[in-house]
């Protein structure tokens, strides 16, 4: 057995890759990495993605916020985090050539499998098309160790024919993401409480007379809710939760990257190509 040989634990790559870490596309999709195998930071968080059903899991609040955008994004069709660069000896092979080290476990010394925070596959004139891109926060571009495993990273990707690079908070819209977040949880209108209970055309009817009120209106969201409430008998707040669904489906359509205050007047678009999908309408 080789020097390099005894630093892989390969016993635990297989055992991971049996799992199905690190394979499969959309909802069949495992990370390699999940946030009960790293060390807590406090700012570990799970979601279930709106485009693709299923469990994401995130190890910052930057990754999370880099997710909000791009499962937002119309050209994004899928979003894969924690993806392994396997084989690991191409980035053995990679950082022997750069002459730095590969990264280890501190605990055993063992090498660990490298890993870029997204592998988003993205639908472009009719292609489909890979991107890597690695989170990181601007001050920690500073650090020669983290650049040194980056150009790992980058070299990985470059032979692998995908274009990878680094996203900061720079990058990276804070307000557009808070605004995703604040509509991300009313996707499904069934799931809203107060709207249960009640016939699914009757839902239609009264979506359509919602969207009629906010167009072109001079009243902030949330003077035009709540009347809505009260003029239809709905359980207050309803309003705000359908407005927040109609955001969040693209029905109804406003400037994301400024900070969303429904206390505010608000220029409203509708897209009635959406609309009709919502109302299943050919």
């Amino acid at each position: 057995m080789s020097k390099r040989e005894r630093y892989i634990n390969r016993e635990r790559i297989e055992k991971l890759i049996k799992e199905g870490r690190g394979q499969g596309i959309e909802e069949a999709y495992k990370p390699w990495l999940l946030i009960q195998d790293v060390p807590s930071t406090g700012r570990e968080s799970r979601l279930v993605g709106i485009k693709i059903n299923r469990q994401y899991d995130f190890l910052s609040d930057l990754e999370k916020n880099y997710f909000y955008i791009s499962d937002f994004s119309d050209e994004v069709i899928d979003i894969r985090e924690q993806f392994p660069l396997l084989p690991i000896e191409e980035t053995i092979l990679i950082a022997d050539e750069l002459g730095i080290k590969h990264p280890t476990d501190p605990r055993t010394n063992e090498y660990t499998v490298m890993t870029t925070d997204f592998l988003v596959t993205k639908r472009v004139d009719g292609k489909n098309i890979d991107v890597a891109r690695t989170i990181k926060p601007s001050e920690k571009l500073m650090d020669e160790r983290v650049i040194e495993k980056f150009e790992i990273e980058r070299r990985y990707w470059e032979k692998q024919g995908i274009d990878w690079g680094i996203a900061t908070e720079k990058e990276i819209n804070n307000t557009m993401a808070k605004n995703i977040s604040y509509i991300y949880s009313y996707y499904n209108i069934d799931e809203i409480d107060s709207l249960k209970e009640l016939d699914k055309e009757y839902i239609g009817d009264i979506l359509v007379e919602y969207i009629r009120r906010v167009i072109d209106s001079k009243e902030s969201i949330r003077s035009i809710s709540s009347q809505f409430d009260k003029d239809l008998f709905l359980a207050a707040g309803t309003g705000i939760c359908m407005f927040k669904h109609l955001l969040i489906r693209k029905i109804l359509k406003v400037d994301l990257s400024q900070p969303l205050d429904i206390n505010k007047v608000m220029k409203v678009q509708l897209s009635r190509e959406e609309l009709n999908k919502e109302l299943n309408i050919s």
